[in-house]
């Protein structure tokens, strides 16, 4: 049995250390899934998902693919990664083949968890990319990504220098942003770049994109920042993309 796993203490830039080698072989596949509609789930990482021995990832992200899998489904939420990457690691070292699912496109605030995956295990991981809300929310919002700011606030650790890049491209440039629920969820982020000076800029909150229940609330920063009552208030899901147009 694997002895518990000590994560890094940033998973995230763990992951981001070096580049891939490009040789490994027989690795274990860290797969975007896409925005959650099955349709939007490459071939590619649907072949990785259905090869695998294993498939570990977090219960909400497995329960996409399930039809995809074939093998073994270990499942965990943010309170037991540790015991449940400690199991999918004795798995690899028994000879598994190995695939961790991700929401969306593991390059867009998914290097926490592969970083994890990646330490758990004495195997190399290949990333397999996703199509991601955020591709989808520039498509909604027509907002080429050449011309965008993308910034992640779904993170743990501090996000003051993201925010500081939103307040210093606001306006100039399209912004993409993952709110991080729900202390900054689109309200507060609004209010945070009026108070620092931003035009009132035309805004887009995207929710559950590619759903059946997908909803586009079209809004700007004023009416959004209106709404700011408490850290805790929103009126959107923690599956948003607010889009902020230039």
């Amino acid at each position: 049995m694997t002895e518990e796993i000590e994560f890094p203490d940033d998973p995230g830039a763990f992951a981001a250390d070096a580049p891939e080698t490009g040789d490994a072989s027989n690795p274990v596949y860290a797969v975007g899934i896409g925005p959650g509609n099955p349709e939007y789930l490459t071939r590619r990482g649907a072949r990785a998902i259905r090869e695998a021995d294993v498939v570990v990832g977090f219960e909400t992200v497995v329960e996409f693919v399930e039809a995809e899998i074939e093998g073994e489904v270990l499942t965990c939420g943010y309170q037991d990664e540790p015991e449940v990457l400690a199991e999918f690691a004795d798995r690899i070292d028994g000879g598994a083949s190995g695939t961790a699912v991700l929401m969306g496109d593991p390059n867009h605030s998914g290097y926490q968890f592969v970083g994890k995956v990646e330490s758990a295990i004495d195997r190399p991981v290949s990333v397999i990319p996703g199509i991601s809300s955020l591709q989808i929310a520039a498509s909604r919002a027509r907002t080429p990504m050449e011309e965008t700011t993308f910034v992640t606030l779904h993170k743990s650790g501090p996000i003051e220098a993201d925010l500081e890049r939103l307040e210093r491209d606001v306006g100039d440039r399209n912004l993409l942003v993952l709110p991080r629920p729900f202390d900054w969820m689109p309200e507060r982020i609004a209010h945070r770049l009026l108070e620092a000076g931003a035009p009132d800029c035309s805004a887009l909150v995207c929710e559950r994109l590619t759903h059946d229940d997908e909803t586009i609330t079209r809004t700007s920063l004023s009416e959004l920042a209106a709404d700011v009552d408490s850290r805790a208030d929103t009126s959107f899901s923690d599956l948003s993309v607010l889009v902020v147009r230039r």
